[in-house]
């Protein structure tokens, strides 16, 4: 393509008399082995007839915010979310000291297990470390569940995934999860939360509205059943998570400026079979010889709780 067609054709999609869809589709291989010369403009050249671009309408207009919801949003690359956040509130409060912003916001981030657990964990520890003044929001569904179903640090210990499949040789994860909601606790920011859908929502409402106002990096682990990647029956979801809790595999607890709260103890302990049985991803624990492996979860789930016990003095 002629560098002056290319040039015209953001001035076409732009010029507020135009404004026809354009798509620029160029090869970098055809770009870098053409035989043909290829002309280049000067930059001066091209920024006087592209002109300077000033939308009428984009997302953080301050007065009157572009998006289909009531609030401004990003819609990032999910490992870039607490980077993203991280750095739209610091300019935020950089705005806000220098007077150009009247209005007090509140920062909210919600990701994945794959992206809070894995590849954004960097970014993720470091806001939390920085102590921006945002809530991050992580729906834990226990593996990379959009791309088919991986494995992330966030499945548990012998959960059949895509790429830890069952078979003759595998037991599927052979390693147990990652206790993220304890590394986040770790960083020592005002308020961390481990949650889901149990007690009509309740839990899940209290601890999001105690984040909301907390001042300063608050973190929300919420645990969401995949009911395809789980394989179990998707109207029971509120069965599975109220399993969870009640096996203590995914106990509801809070950390108030590095106060351990446990916010319920079953009052009947249910074996971790009770939670596994129901879930097609771990089906072939329940084939004779794999007793072991059962008692392996159960160990490594009896020790974390009694381990949260302790640190919640209770």
């Amino acid at each position: 393509m002629d560098a002056a067609v290319r040039v015209q054709a953001y001035r076409i999609a732009e010029h507020k008399d135009v404004r026809l869809p354009i798509m620029i589709c160029q090869d970098g291989f055809i770009t870098s082995h053409a035989v043909e010369n290829i002309e280049l403009l000067e930059d001066d050249i091209v920024k006087t007839f592209v002109g300077e671009y000033e939308p009428e309408h984009y997302l953080l207009k301050d007065n009157e915010p572009f998006a289909a919801w009531k609030d401004s949003f990003i819609h990032n690359a999910f490992e870039n979310a607490g980077a993203t956040c991280s750095g739209v509130e610091a300019a935020y409060r950089a705005l806000k000291k220098k007077g150009k912003v009247k209005n007090t916001h509140k920062f909210i981030t919600f990701g994945g297990d794959g992206g809070t657990y894995d590849i954004g964990f960097q970014s993720l520890s470091g806001e939390m470390e920085r102590n921006h003044d945002m809530v991050y929001v992580c729906y834990d569904n226990g593996a990379y569940m959009n791309t088919c179903i991986q494995r992330s640090s966030a499945t548990p210990m012998y959960a059949d995934t895509t790429t830890t499949p069952v078979g003759s040789e595998s037991d599927g994860k052979a390693q147990n999860r990652k206790d993220l909601t304890q590394v986040i606790a770790a960083h020592n920011i005002p308020y961390v939360a481990q949650t889901t859908f149990v007690q009509n929502f309740k839990d899940l409402h209290t601890k999001a509205e105690k984040a909301i106002y907390t001042e300063g990096a608050a973190f929300l682990n919420v645990m969401a059943p995949c009911p395809r990647g789980w394989r179990y029956n998707t109207p029971d979801i509120l069965e599975i998570c109220q399993l969870a809790v009640d096996t203590c595999f995914w106990p509801l607890f809070e950390v108030i400026d590095g106060k351990w709260i446990v916010n319920y103890v079953p009052k009947k302990k249910l074996p971790i079979e009770d939670f596994l049985r129901p879930q097609g991803r771990f089906k072939h624990l329940f084939k004779p010889g794999k007793e072991e492996l059962i008692a392996r979860i159960q160990a490594e789930v009896d020790r974390k709780w009694e381990e949260l016990l302790t640190k919640a003095n209770y």
